[in-house]
């Protein structure tokens, strides 16, 4: 009696020692199996070999004769991750499109004979003896499918549990490479927008030097150049130039009084000194009344208003002459010691003239001008000539579009040089004469 006891005790603990060897075999295949895919998954950041590896390390432990690993993207119909062992290659191509749809429709799903889900059906005639969809972060729907077992036993419980496991680990190393790839495509992109960068900071850095260069060009330019032409080369930087075209326009003629005789009393350096100050005033003069400098003598100047209303250019030239008169007698004051001070004639008439650039082309090149002609540059001469101790003569032309804003005197007829009829001058008057009596013209 004891002896069948003891016998069944026996038994017992053997049974008991059997299944805890068996849990013992099962928790250090899980254990292997998990150390195994952990040093293939994360011992890569690329996204085909993850799968791949996954792939053979899970057939591998489970000692399955072929499988599939498919990664679909959820927003494009291509750019899919597929890997497969097993299979011939005439039939690879029809298992990735069946692939696709266990992908899209499939669910976690064992082989049995009364029951195949239409989903999986197609995969299941490649032998497939197991299915499992996942979701990687809603951005890729997987699918993982494992053949037959080479024992031939069919998968047990707690073999699917420890799959379950796998795909999370694997879903978290793709994971860690999507990471890992938008990182090198952010820094790839960086690297593009930093090449692109440095490129258009040269190309900048070229054309500021050119900005620069042209800049100073200009200021060297503008010199030597009347401020019309500068701004027609502005505005026509190919160069052509327009034509030269009848407008109406004001010209003063002004020039030193006694230039000849200042040479001779003085060297050629102060001469050039005493000349330089007072045309640095008249240049000031003119350009703040929108004049312009077309041509330069030794001691004198001609300007051009060009303004495109007729009573203002006369008015704007009316205004310079007044201002050099002003200050040639202040200049004339502070150097008073040092030599008599200038007369500065001035001559102004108005009316149309040809004014535009003209090109003289010869065998020695081309040089092109830019100047008003007609017979209004040559009355303005004269009339210049006729003026005395510093006075500022007009036509009556000029006279009439000014009169009523500045003070005028009746000069009488005069007879100029090349001009056949008499001319009837005017003179204007300074600031500080405008209570003298104003001459109107007589509509």
């Amino acid at each position: 009696m004891n002896i069948v006891k003891e016998d069944s005790a026996l038994s017992a603990c053997l049974l008991n020692a059997e299944e805890t060897q068996g849990n013992l075999d099962m928790c250090s295949f899980q254990l292997k199996t998990l150390n195994d895919l952990s040093k293939e998954l994360f011992g890569s950041v690329d996204t085909e070999t993850i799968i791949r590896n996954f792939l053979l390390t899970t057939m591998g432990n489970f000692g399955v004769l072929k499988g599939f690993v498919l990664l679909l993207p959820l927003d494009s119909e291509k750019g899919d991750r597929f890997s497969s062992v097993g299979f011939d290659e005439t039939d690879v191509a029809r298992l990735r499109h069946d692939c696709r749809q266990c992908a899209w429709y499939g669910k976690p799903h064992e082989k049995n004979d009364d029951q195949a889900p239409w989903a999986c059906k197609h995969v299941i005639s490649h032998g497939i003896e197991l299915v499992f969809p996942f979701l990687v972060e809603k951005k890729f729907q997987g699918v993982l499918g494992l053949g037959p077992k080479l024992l031939g036993s069919s998968f047990a419980p707690h073999e699917k549990e420890l799959l379950e496991t796998l795909i999370n680990n694997l879903v978290i190393a793709i994971k860690n490479a999507q990471s890992f790839e938008r990182v090198l495509d952010l820094n790839q992109l960086l690297n593009k927008k930093n090449t692109d960068l440095e490129e258009t900071l040269r190309t900048l850095s070229a054309t500021i030097q050119k900005v620069e260069l042209l800049e100073n060009i200009k200021e060297n330019l503008s010199k030597f150049v009347p401020m019309t032409v500068t701004n027609m080369i502005e505005a026509s930087p190919e160069g052509s130039l327009p034509e030269s075209k009848e407008q109406d326009l004001s010209v003063l003629f002004l020039d030193i009084e006694g230039y000849t005789k200042l040479c001779e009393k003085f060297d050629s350096t102060k001469v050039n000194n005493i000349v330089e100050k007072h045309f640095s005033v008249f240049m000031d003069a003119i350009h703040s009344n929108n004049g312009d400098v077309n041509e330069t003598a030794g001691d004198g100047l001609m300007v051009l208003f060009l303004n495109k209303d007729k009573q203002q250019n006369a008015l704007d030239a009316a205004r310079a002459a007044l201002s050099i008169q002003k200050e040639t007698r202040r200049i004339g004051h502070e150097r008073l010691s040092l030599y008599r001070p200038l007369d500065i004639h001035m001559g102004i008439h108005s009316g149309t003239a040809l004014v535009g650039a003209t090109k003289f082309s010869s065998l020695t090149g081309s040089r092109w001008t830019y100047t008003a002609r007609g017979q209004i540059v040559n009355v303005a001469s004269r009339i210049g000539s006729l003026a005395t101790g510093s006075s500022i003569l007009m036509s009556k032309v000029t006279s009439d579009r000014v009169c009523r804003k500045n003070s005028v005197k009746p000069m009488g007829q005069f007879k100029l040089k090349n001009v056949s009829d008499e001319v009837e001058i005017f003179k204007l008057l300074p600031d500080f004469r405008t209570k003298s009596k104003r001459y109107y013209p007589v509509n």
